[in-house]
């Protein structure tokens, strides 16, 4: 029975919980967020195993080539490893160069409880030997390899493809700025509904609940969040707050929406940008109204869900549909303003879901464009003439926003580019009119933004 009770105990542990998360992430694709927090709300542990869970998913997600590569000279006598086993050691390895406050002996005895727990004597052995050659030994800094590309993606634990692409865009020095910040916890930002309260008396209340709370740099909705998730405060239940990320918070405004307009969103989910225009630049008495599309029902169905919280369903129209596939719902010429928040590779969210990065390839980013323009061409046919149209996406390869944008352009004369308007702010306009966001900038999210109109 005490044996069968410390096999319950290991297995209800944050390092062994963490390897089995680790594990179905890479093995079924799941997206890091959604499955933490399914294995959070099913686990009872305490805040303190939580929050070291936490740290030890995002923590391997984001920094696992560059634990491989200093895991390499250990292993080289290993002809196979189960793949377990070197997810327990990235675990371990992880907590010994990036932790401070467990000490090494600890991670080695809970490492060999887990592989006993998992395996047989023969790898408790082998990982016992493995991590206790590492604490000896030490191990190698990747800061001596060259050539350069080749470094930073082993330093920072990103594709060389992908090393390349931001070295293009931005030289050696800023890309190393942009690799760095994706080692950054992400952080939490919600958006006021200003039509309900000003942002300033949303921060009083929540700082008199306890919550530590700062003004966005770049936007006049935003709230960071320092200290706390305020999702069961008054201010989310009765829909004065939204969880949204700053950057995220720029396309509504951008896409100079009157009050009257019929809009459409034409890949909604999961919502954010259509609640922004349906709170905050619609009105009902005006007959405004936005149509938000999206491919998946359970998507469609959150969307109705946040308008019911907000207040504004009588606004909120839904459609659970291809945007590819609009005229078949739509006539052309039907909307006042449209946003193209474009399927896109989400490499701007690695902060947020770091497994993004071993997922995609160069050939990925081309089948997204190819996509990406099928949309943009179709769902503009819906725009009036004098109407205006929003390209955006979360990510930062130039394949996937300007050369899209350019591409579209350049076959539908009667559009053109115009330069995208923000709230006052440090934010810098490109000379084509567009904007990029890095995450390295503002802590936020990466994102890109272009206005279009039609004459």
């Amino acid at each position: 029975m005490l044996i069968l009770a410390k096999k319950q105990q290991i297995k209800q542990s944050s390092r062994y919980l963490a390897l089995e998360t680790l594990e179905k992430i890479e093995r079924e694709d799941a997206y890091s967020n959604l499955l933490l927090r399914e294995v959070l709300d099913t686990h009872e542990i305490s805040k303190e195993e939580s929050n070291l869970l936490t740290e030890l998913v995002y923590g391997v997600l984001q920094r696992k080539m560059t634990l491989d590569y200093q895991l390499e000279p250990f292993l080289k006598k290993q002809k196979k490893l189960d793949h377990w086993i070197r997810q327990l050691l990235r675990i371990s390895l992880y907590q010994m160069e990036y932790l401070d406050r467990i000490p090494d002996h600890a991670i080695i005895n809970e490492a060999a409880n887990i592989a006993r727990v998992k395996g047989h004597r023969g790898i408790v052995g082998l990982v016992n030997g493995i991590l206790r050659n590492i604490q000896r030994k030490g191990v190698r800094h990747p800061s001596d390899i060259q050539p350069t590309n080749k470094r930073l993606s082993i330093q920072y634990s990103l594709p060389q493809w992908l090393i390349d692409e931001f070295i293009e865009q931005l030289g050696e020095k800023e890309a190393e700025e942009l690799a760095t910040s994706f080692s950054e916890r992400p952080r939490l930002s919600l958006r006021v509904n200003l039509n309900k309260i000003s942002r300033e008396e949303a921060m009083d209340e929540l700082r008199e609940e306890g919550f530590e709370v700062v003004e966005s740099e770049i936007s006049p909705y935003g709230i960071v969040v320092k200290k706390g998730v305020p999702i069961e405060t008054r201010l989310f239940k009765e829909g004065y707050l939204a969880i949204q990320d700053e950057s995220s918070m720029l396309v509504a405004p951008a896409l100079n929406v009157e009050p009257q307009h019929y809009v459409l969103d034409a890949c909604a989910a999961p919502g954010g940008k259509t609640m922004h225009i349906a709170t905050n630049f619609l009105k009902k008495e005006d007959g405004g109204k936005v149509v938000a599309l999206d491919v998946h029902e359970h998507k469609i169905n959150l969307i109705k869900e946040n308008a019911k919280r907000l207040g504004v369903e009588e606004v909120v129209e839904t459609k659970c549909v291809d945007a590819r596939k609009v005229l078949d719902l739509f006539e052309e010429e039907t909307f006042d303003r449209i946003l193209i928040d474009a399927p896109c590779s989400g490499l701007g969210l690695m902060r947020r879901r770091p497994e993004i990065r071993y997922n995609k390839t160069k050939e990925d980013i081309l089948s997204l464009q190819k996509l990406q323009l099928e949309i943009i061409n179709e769902v503009s046919k819906t725009l009036k003439i004098g109407g205006e149209l929003i390209y955006s996406t979360c990510t930062i390869t130039q394949k996937e926003n300007q050369e899209v944008v350019d591409q579209f352009l350049e076959k539908n004369k009667q559009f053109s580019k115009a330069e995208v308007e923000l709230p006052e702010n440090e934010l810098q306009i490109s000379e084509d009119g567009t904007v990029t966001i890095y995450p390295h900038q503002y802590g936020t999210d990466g994102f890109f933004i272009s206005r279009i109109k039609k004459q």
